[in-house]
């Protein structure tokens, strides 16, 4: 068999596939990373403004300031003290001796070698506060109430101040069944009068009570608390509070239970809160 000569020969091309599209660039990742960070960032200064005190917010600020190496009430060292001078006032209430944090020795404050300058108003009365907690509670040693007293006392430093919180129990009232105040509590206000001498903070009272186990056809929740908020006002004064340092008395019946149950007894209950000035 000839071939054709005439024919044109066939040619096969074969082409090879390509890897699919082409890089068109990463760069948007990027910037949406950046996007997602800085808004968590942002989130988490919201919580913290929220979360937080004054007094916390500037030491944060202190510690991310550049321009600060180390705050200034700080000596900076790493010894038994911490840097802190035993001559300071935040030190020698402590000791039992020398200034407070109101009632300085100086002019303005009782200052160690490392504090300059006069001292901050705000961390002076935290201080004193947190003196006053330590003086009723027994953090320092000695407490200021009996230890029959103190299952009837619990003390917490706010916002708005130091909150000394009086309550009774099943076998221990604080009030009588004609509302009169019990002896337990006479002698609970003398203690906070006592105490309280030792700064000048007006003071306010909240009268709270449990909830009533029946519907009333008349709720007298409100003028319980009134009244129970009345006759610590007027113990106080007794024991030797001045008028002028009584800033409010308040009622809040059943209203802000301490309990989950309201008709919990430990409902039943007196705070006086030396507050901030």
């Amino acid at each position: 068999m000839t071939v054709d000569s005439n024919v044109a020969p066939v040619i096969i091309k074969r082409k090879k596939k390509g890897g699919g599209h082409g890089h068109h660039g990463g760069a948007w990742k990027v910037a949406y990373a950046d996007f997602v960070t800085a808004m968590m960032a942002f989130f988490m200064l919201m919580w913290l403004l929220n979360a937080t005190t004054e007094k916390q917010r500037k030491g944060l600020a202190d510690y991310f300031n550049p321009t600060i190496a180390v705050a200034r009430i700080s000596g900076g060292g790493d010894g038994l003290m911490g840097g802190e001078s035993t001559f300071s006032e935040n030190v020698l209430p402590r000791m039992g001796t020398g200034a407070t944090a109101m009632e300085a020795t100086e002019k303005d404050a009782a200052r160690g070698s490392e504090t300059t300058g006069k001292s901050d108003p705000d961390s002076a009365e935290q201080a004193a506060l947190e003196e006053l907690r330590d003086r009723l509670t027994g953090r320092t040693g000695e407490s200021m109430v009996d230890d029959g007293l103190m299952r009837h006392v619990v003390t917490r430093v706010t916002d708005e101040g130091l909150v000394v919180e009086l309550f009774e129990t099943a076998d221990a009232p604080l009030f009588g069944p004609d509302g009169s105040p019990t002896f337990l509590l006479r002698r609970l206000a003398q203690i906070i009068a006592g105490a309280g001498r030792a700064v000048r903070n007006p003071v306010a009272i909240e009268g709270h009570v449990p909830a009533s186990p029946i519907v009333l056809a008349q709720d007298r929740s409100w003028d319980l608390s009134a009244d129970r908020a009345a006759w610590m006002r007027e113990l106080l004064q007794e024991a030797g509070v001045p008028k002028s340092r009584i800033a409010r008395t308040t009622a809040h019946a059943d209203r802000e239970p301490a309990r989950s149950n309201p008709m919990d007894a430990r409902n039943s209950r007196v705070e006086v809160i030396f507050l901030r000035k």
